[in-house]
């Protein structure tokens, strides 16, 4: 059986790094199950060499790092299973989604989170997560909590390419989920594992979607531990 490595809070029932988001889902499309082992920020030792963070994919002797490369793995190594991506078309289109993402989504929520994070992790690691984070955002993780009420209109505005395709089809695969409705439903199961501030306005079509992704695979997001205040 494959093996992942998966960023766990202080409860270790909580999995909440986006990108570990993104291989589940890839995951449960392709009908594959795998160990998931617990990893929080202050264990890199513990994982494969060749791996810095997670998620960190154990296939036998093959060691992945990077969501996209292990969804790019799966993809080759198990063809006869359904396709992540349809075809070069569509993973040429994942990458830009991706690319995406990383660049304009995952930026515009990670301040309005930053705090409920530090609050669930493990507290072994809440110092290098305060240090590292507010190094890098700028700010005290305080300073952005108490500012994320009007800071979240900047990331629902980040999303309107979703939104304006999702008006016109249900996913962004087209008719059936792919690889780029895992890429885009992680910042939501990170924000859902970890928090429970409401990222999206109720009548935002974003957020049909977001009902969709929880059902699938026997809801596997739905259904996926969460910390009880944030």
């Amino acid at each position: 059986m494959m093996r992942m490595f998966d960023l766990a809070a202080a409860d270790p029932a909580i999995r909440f790094s986006p990108y570990c988001w993104r291989v589940k889902l890839a995951l449960a499309h392709k009908g594959l199950t795998i160990e998931s082992i617990p990893w929080r920020f202050t264990e890199g030792d513990k994982l494969p060499p060749g791996c810095r963070t997670v998620p960190a994919l154990v296939d036998g002797e093959t060691a992945i790092g990077d969501s996209l490369a292990i969804a790019r793995y799966l993809e080759r190594q198990y063809p006869d299973r359904p396709s992540l991506f349809g075809g070069a078309v569509g993973e040429a289109h994942a990458v830009l989604i991706n690319s995406w993402a990383d660049a304009v989504v995952g930026p515009a929520l990670v301040p309005l989170l930053v705090f409920d994070v530090w609050v669930a992790v493990a507290p072994e690691d809440q110092e290098y997560f305060r240090r590292s984070r507010e190094q890098r955002l700028g700010r005290s993780l305080e300073a952005l909590h108490a500012e994320r009420d009007g800071k979240v209109a900047g990331f629902r505005s980040a999303l309107n390419p979703a939104r304006i395709t999702l008006r016109q089809q249900p996913w962004l695969g087209g008719s059936a989920p792919s690889y780029a409705d895992f890429i885009l439903a992680e910042p939501f199961m990170w924000a859902r594992s970890i928090s429970r501030f409401e990222v999206l306005a109720e009548d935002d079509p974003v957020g049909a979607w977001r009902e969709r992704v929880l059902d699938l695979f026997g809801g596997l997001c739905r259904n996926a531990p969460r910390v009880e205040v944030g």
